[in-house]
């Protein structure tokens, strides 16, 4: 039963660095991107209201 629970935690630390050794660099361009519109969207509001004064 020890062997079976041993084979079972090997199978899962493979798994977890498969899991870590993927790429992140289009999530991190796709979180620029996000950052970049929001940024942009709160700029254009406050010089929106800053006009009209």
């Amino acid at each position: 039963m020890a062997k079976a629970e041993l084979k079972t935690v090997v199978k899962m630390k493979q798994k977890t660095e498969v899991e870590d050794s993927s790429s992140l660099k289009g999530t991190f361009a796709s979180v620029l991107f996000l950052g970049l519109f929001i940024i942009i969207s709160w700029l254009s509001v406050y010089f929106l209201f800053v006009d009209r004064f």
